[in-house]
């Protein structure tokens, strides 16, 4: 078995397989775009995967949440950038788009509670609602049914990035 690369900071390496960026204004014109965003690229990373039609599939409906979320910034101008990255079963999606600043606190917020050992418990209870999801209620379904973890770093500007690892490899259902 070959030996994990590790950055500085102890992390390990996450090696770069495709990066899609576009305007946000032009993402943010037609909801379908989050559909054929998350479906090309989980065509595209998948291929290899042992199966690969499997992974495309939970790849996909999960990148398409997470991209639901990023549409509904208030933000009309700058870029979205969308890069997936691997490291062994995990893939890590690095979502970049505009975010306002009482927005950015809420990703941060939701982020946190997100990794909280009660995430499941508020995702049950937030599902049991008559409400429509909410996004943090994605976000929390993220975290729960594809074992998700999410933080959010600073962006250039008006940006926020959203990472989300994915260990859908190994993920049973």
């Amino acid at each position: 078995m070959g030996s994990v690369l590790h950055d500085p900071a102890g992390e390990p390496t996450f090696e770069p397989m495709i990066q899609i960026d576009m305007e946000i204004k032009t993402f943010v014109s037609a909801w379908k775009h989050c559909d054929y965003v998350s479906t090309y690229i989980a065509r595209m990373i998948s291929q290899n995967r042992s199966d690969s039609v499997r992974h495309s599939n939970l790849f996909s409906s999960a990148f398409n949440e997470l991209l639901e979320v990023a549409f509904r910034t208030r933000h009309a101008d700058g870029e979205l950038a969308c890069r997936v990255s691997r490291h062994g079963a995990t893939d890590r999606i690095e979502l970049t788009f505009p975010c306002m600043p009482e927005e950015r606190q809420f990703y941060q917020e939701a982020a946190s509670q997100v990794a909280g050992f009660e995430a499941r418990e508020r995702y049950l209870n937030s599902v049991s609602g008559d409400l429509a999801p909410s996004r943090e209620v994605v976000l929390l379904e993220l975290a729960v049914d594809y074992d998700a973890t999410l933080r959010v770093e600073e962006a250039d500007g008006d940006a926020i990035t959203l990472v989300m690892d994915l260990p859908l490899e190994g993920l049973q259902h």
